[in-house]
């Protein structure tokens, strides 16, 4: 089995983006759970005392306009932009995934139901045409279906679950709105998210895409695929820190439409004009609520300068090379038949993670983790590896599968 640790070795050697790994704080752990939570940034620490200390302790209020936290949702979602294919003005930072796809959806059935279309959306008409369904991706991780039920219950919709294969089949003049996962979040499987959009776009529906496990790990293509809402994490592979703001998509076209269930003082067109009726901001600025989580959104911006000189492409030939040297070694190191694989071996299919079957998942992650090789577990029977290309090695991967082969031997 040398053979596959020299192979490591020269693949390491020739790496592009060897070189970031030591922005990050790591130790001799392998770390194989960016998918759940992100390695902290080493640059991170001492930016968050700065903002404590000094923006917060000295400075005080003066902040909110000397240190630029009145703009941080949009400035930091201007950062984050590049990571999904999207141009400057479309992103704002703040709130959870799960307010955040509240307030896609909704927002997309009330463009459903207003008269006229809206650029290649093709948005619905009024509500008197029929568009009464919302199809909500059957994989979905729970959050996302129970937000979908909701939100169909309050806007008289009928929610109808249907795996991503299944959309363009279950498409109809019903459909008001589609919300799809870019990857799932069990099998790592990449879902088309090109064709996808194009199919509900041609149904005359909206597009709403959730991308917490593909932002950070492959180009998505926001703007250049026409999608209209999306919604995704910062914790995983941008590695913003437990529990990070979110950030929503509001493609420019459908900014003057975008109207959010939840209008705070901070999405006003005048925040301190404190006026009893609401009137929206302009742009993508509607999308904010209230009063910015000022400490964890300054900490993600930190943390996003990990990507400066970083191409998303070269994050995707990585991301797959690592998945693929994974798959590699636990053929060779695992017993046969001990573990199944469950994501695609096409990389047009395949995330930026390796989940495998197996019979005793739980008890198996755990002696994994005690060694110092460390996945998730996913109830009932998968094991979840996922791959940060930013600071995980071909070395690591080799490691890996070899300490599972010896936990399953």
């Amino acid at each position: 089995m040398s053979e596959l640790t020299t192979r490591a070795g020269a693949l390491d050697a020739a790496d592009e983006l060897a070189g970031v790994r030591k922005q990050f704080v790591l130790d001799e752990v392998v770390y194989l759970d960016g998918n759940s939570l992100g390695a902290l940034p080493a640059n991170v620490p001492g930016h968050v005392e700065d903002v404590v200390r000094r923006q917060w302790g000295e400075l005080r209020i003066r902040s909110w306009d000397e240190s630029g936290w009145w703009t941080a949702p949009e400035r930091i979602g201007d950062r984050i932009a590049p990571l999904v294919g999207a141009a400057p003005g479309q992103i704002v930072v703040g709130d959870s995934t799960s307010v955040n796809v509240f307030k896609a959806l909704v927002a997309a059935v009330r463009m459903a139901d207003s008269a006229g279309a809206a650029g290649s959306a093709g948005v619905a008409g009024s509500a008197g045409s029929g568009r009464d369904e919302i199809l909500v991706d059957a994989t979905t991780f729970p959050t996302d279906g129970y937000i979908a039920e909701s939100a169909a219950r309050m806007t008289g919709r009928t929610l109808r679950p249907v795996t991503p294969a299944e959309v363009p089949g279950a498409l109809s003049d019903r459909t008001a709105v589609v919300l799809l996962n870019h990857v799932d979040y069990r099998t790592g499987r990449l879902h088309d998210l090109p064709s996808l959009t194009a199919a509900v776009h041609a149904a005359g529906a909206v597009a709403v895409w959730d991308l917490c496990h593909s932002a950070g790990a492959l180009p998505v293509g926001l703007d250049e695929h026409g999608v209209d809402l999306a919604v995704g994490c910062t914790y995983k592979y941008l590695n913003g820190g437990p529990g990070s703001p979110a950030y929503l998509y509001v493609r420019r076209e459908l900014q003057d439409r975008f109207d959010s269930p939840l209008p705070g003082w901070n999405s006003h067109a005048e925040p301190f004009g404190m006026r009893p009726a609401f009137e929206p901001a302009a742009g993508a600025l509607r999308g904010r609520v209230g009063t910015p989580d000022i400490l964890s959104m300054l900490a993600l911006e930190a943390a996003l300068e990990v990507w400066d000189g970083v191409r998303i492409e070269a994050v995707r030939a990585k991301s797959l090379a690592l998945t693929d040297f994974f798959l590699e070694c636990v053929a060779a190191y695992v017993p046969e038949g001990r573990v199944e694989s469950v994501t695609p071996v096409a990389h047009s299919e395949r995330g930026s993670q390796v989940a495998l079957r197996c019979d005793d998942a739980g008890d198996v992650m755990k002696r994994l983790i005690e060694r110092g090789v460390v996945g998730d577990f996913r109830h009932p029977d998968v094991l979840r590896f996922g791959f940060t290309p930013l600071y995980v090695g071909f070395a690591d991967v080799a490691r890996a599968a070899r300490v599972l082969g010896e936990v399953l031997r």
